[in-house]
């Protein structure tokens, strides 16, 4: 018997899960359940988390949290539970199977049979914005080698998990050469561990537009967390709805499971919504927590219906569909045919399989870390390049001095082209001159000249060499 943390939660949440929980005990899942309340009632009641600590100790002391769909309220600083408990759960692996159902389910891709994997914790939704002139806003790209190396891992020992042939790293790192750089780098490190799995890397605009049009060429795909967060939702659309999509959230002490699709409040208490992607949650957490025997009998009982024609209206379709029905027909329709099989559709096979185990990370030892400039960031009204040069070229030390101004990221000083539009941030880099690393005292120094000349410095970033490689970008033109 194994006690989970379930919630409920808004809009179709409550039917979708009362189906899903009736499914899992008619198929003999061995479950003991305490639910919480979370979503829009207690964000309304003034937690702006919309989970209460209470909540939170029941989830961390569980482990295993299965949830229906919530309502974020607009406005008003409401943030994203699902973002929140993966950051603060350690929920490193969002797990999503994307797979047809031809020809019961319309798709354009009847031989689809991916899965993707996306990195969860780091990248732009660690969320860190700031307004730093009238005219630019910033938010941070965080990439971690730890985060690189336990989805990576993750990705390769799900492949061999499940008898999959080939894991595809997604990355754009043709032009993000540090953050997506460090992500390819590692996925490389990695798979030299697993040589009986093919590897490949693809940039991820080609490669989406690749997975669009031939899904069927991939099988593991494993990318970062933006990338992968809209790559899961073309594909789980294109296999054939986005409602059916379950998806696995892991780390390395707790786990959640969901669907993948919204509240949908308008479809809320008239039984019609379809509980597949929650059931194909539940699916996954099964299979986490060891009753991949449970796992396997509702899998294939729920292909069968779906071979059979039994469907909601979601999926229903004249000429292919034979029944259409509710949520609560639905599920019935699942438990009568547990103990069967599906005679066209693939049949799943989790009997032997044994819940993944992951290496801890360990800490590579540090690098030589050499700081060897600053780029200092301006609030400047101006919009000629060389003038603001000619300001700043008399701000040096007896190791520093300006070698470089970029606007947006493009060079513009020196020898900058007059047809670059400019806005009022812009990046102002100071290196040695010495080619000897620095003392942080003279980038003090400079701040402090920049102050008496009147400069509005809105931020620095200092620039390493770490084992002599410059562990900073150039600027495009550069």
């Amino acid at each position: 018997m194994t006690k989970i943390t379930i919630a409920k939660g808004d809009g179709i949440g409550p039917e979708i899960m009362d189906a899903t929980l009736y499914i899992l005990k008619m198929a003999g899942a061995q479950l003991e359940i305490e639910e919480i309340e979370v979503g829009e009632k207690v964000y309304l009641a003034g937690n702006t988390s919309g989970i209460a600590k209470e909540s939170w100790d029941l989830v961390t002391r569980n482990k295993v949290f299965l949830k229906a769909p919530i309502t974020t309220p607009q406005g008003g600083g409401y943030k994203s539970l699902n973002v929140t408990t993966r950051k603060f759960l350690g929920l490193y692996s969002n797990v999503r199977p994307c797979m047809s159902l031809h020809p019961f389910i319309k798709t354009k891709h009847p031989e689809m049979d991916l899965v993707i994997i996306r990195e969860n914790e780091e990248d732009l939704y660690a969320g860190i914005e700031h307004q730093q002139t009238d005219e630019v806003v910033q938010c941070l790209k965080l990439i971690s080698r730890p985060g690189c190396e336990k989805i990576i891992r993750y990705a390769f020992e799900y492949a061999r998990q499940y008898g999959r042939k080939k894991v595809t790293c997604f990355t754009k790192d043709n032009i993000m050469k540090q953050s997506d750089g460090l992500f390819h780098q590692v996925f490389d490190e990695i798979a030299t561990d697993y040589p009986e799995i093919e590897n490949e890397h693809w940039i991820i605009d080609i490669g989406a537009a690749k997975m669009a049009d031939t899904p069927e060429v991939f099988d593991v795909i494993v990318t970062l967390n933006l990338y992968g967060d809209v790559l899961s939702d073309v594909a789980a659309q294109i296999a054939g709805s986005v409602g059916l999509a379950g998806s696995a959230n892991i780390g390395e002490e707790c786990a959640m499971f969901e669907a993948i699709h919204g509240s949908a409040p308008r479809r809320a208490g008239q039984n019609m919504a379809n509980p597949s992607g929650l059931l194909q949650g539940a699916v996954m957490m099964l299979n986490h927590i060891g009753q991949t025997e449970v796992a396997e009998k509702i899998q294939n009982a729920w292909l069968a219906t779906i071979e059979e024609g039994i469907h909601t209206y979601d999926i229903y379709k004249d000429g292919v569909s034979k029944k259409k029905v509710g949520t609560k027909e639905f599920a019935e329709a699942i438990i009568n045919n547990l103990g069967e099989m599906p005679a066209v559709l693939k049949p799943v096979s989790f009997a032997k399989n044994t819940a993944l185990k992951l290496p801890v990370y360990k800490r590579k030892s540090p690098a030589k870390k050499t700081l060897v400039g600053t780029d200092l960031f301006l609030h400047w009204s101006g919009s000629q390049p060389d003038e603001l040069g000619k300001l700043l070229s008399v701000l040096k030390t007896a190791n520093l001095s300006l070698s470089m101004i970029t606007n947006r990221g493009i060079k513009v000083w020196p020898e900058g082209f007059k047809e670059t539009f400019c806005t009022d941030h812009w990046r102002c880099r100071f290196k040695t001159t010495s080619g000897l690393g620095l003392d942080k005292q003279e980038i003090i120094s400079l701040l402090s000249q920049a102050l008496n000349a009147g400069v509005d410095v809105i931020k620095t970033e200092n620039l390493y060499e770490f084992n002599g490689k410059p562990g900073f970008s150039l600027g495009q033109g550069q």
